[in-house]
């Protein structure tokens, strides 16, 4: 039995804020796991910077499986529920696309963390995640938001290229991506300062032009 195997089953040491508590717990376990991932996190550890205890927290998630994964969920609903709030679709196809680039650019390079865990999960080939009914469900919505957006710049002949939501999403999550999960690599290698205001800016600037000039071109993407 290992330090982070549960026990007993145990009762919540406190009643007066429970969602407060497990709130408290995620934020916690999230850089927990960020930094030392599923299998160098420990529950212990966990317990101790918080105002609970290793039994409380396999109360509220069962296990540290159950606590990684409810880390993961939060991770996604945190971002999908920023990008609901951009109204994209209320935007002109060219200013939407723009500007969920620019969320998404903006976004993962301020919450390295999220970069960090989607690495980890990945490394265990999304085996937790597997486990999830939500995080399929919340990644639908950015995909519906895109087609929707696609359809109306090809019915407004903004856009020509047949480019599947799918495959403009990967795109997108993928210069922005790299640029946090390759950073420090990157820049002992090619000696360029990822984090400059001035690359930044220009990156940003730069997958915004080759996206939309993408979208704008005749060819198909598949």
């Amino acid at each position: 039995m290992t330090a982070d195997d549960p026990t007993t089953t145990p009762k919540p040491g406190r009643k007066n804020n429970p969602e407060a508590t497990k709130q408290n717990i995620l934020d916690v376990a999230r850089e927990e796991f960020a930094n030392l991932g599923f299998s160098g996190g420990r529950v212990d550890a966990i317990a101790e910077r918080t105002r609970t205890t290793k039994r409380m927290i396999y109360y509220y998630f069962g296990s540290k499986e159950g606590l990684y994964l409810a880390v993961l969920e939060k991770a996604y609903s945190d971002i999908r529920s920023i990008e609901n709030t951009l109204n994209l679709e209320d935007l002109e196809p060219e200013t939407a696309i723009r500007t969920l680039i620019d969320f998404t650019f903006d976004y993962q390079e301020q919450h390295e963390d999220f970069i960090r865990l989607v690495s980890i999960e990945n490394i265990h080939r999304a085996e937790h995640m597997k486990a999830s009914t939500v995080i399929g469900n919340l990644n639908v919505t950015v995909i519906d938001t895109i087609r929707k957006i696609l359809d109306a710049g090809r019915a407004a002949g903004v856009f020509k290229n047949a480019i599947s939501p799918t495959d403009l999403h990967l795109m997108i999550s993928a210069f922005c991506f790299f640029r946090v999960s390759n950073r420090h690599t990157f820049t002992l290698i090619f000696h360029q300062d990822l984090a400059a205001p001035d690359t930044r800016a220009r990156h940003k600037r730069m997958v915004g032009d080759a996206i939309i000039s993408l979208l704008k071109s005749d060819g198909s993407a598949g």
